[in-house]
């Protein structure tokens, strides 16, 4: 196999939707026994950090929970996101279907937590931010 540079790994990257890249993060942490480091909070740290010193260490308060997959109980995942929103049938499942999709938007850590759960239990892929 040829080496490939990682110019072309990041183009081959950026071709891959979400879904696929976090089955590849997947494997690759199961090949190599490793666990992906997430680093989402240093980035949006990174920007406030020239400005204001004290402002840029603030805890984040305010969190997404997204629905990256429904999973194999695509039924269960859409009766889940009903009972974490008030969204009706179709567009809870208009919202499984489109996923990856934000479910709850800027709600506390306990909920996020809670949700993130609670869709988990079914079989579905959710990641908080």
């Amino acid at each position: 196999m040829a080496k490939q540079s990682t110019a072309d790994l990041l183009d081959a990257f950026k071709e891959m939707t979400l879904l696929e890249l976090s089955e590849f993060i997947k494997q690759f942490e199961e090949t190599f026994d490793v666990k992906a480091a997430s680093g989402a909070p240093m980035m949006m740290a990174a920007p406030g950090g020239a400005g204001g010193g004290g402002e840029a260490a603030e805890e984040q308060t305010e969190f997404d929970v997204i629905l990256n997959a429904a999973g194999d109980q695509k039924i269960q995942v859409i009766k889940e996101v009903r009972a974490l929103t008030s969204l009706g049938l179709k567009e809870a499942k208009d919202l499984v279907d489109s996923a990856p999709k934000p479910v709850l938007e800027k709600v506390a850590k306990d909920v996020a937590d809670k949700a993130k759960e609670q869709l988990e239990g079914v079989g579905a892929t959710v990641e908080v931010k």
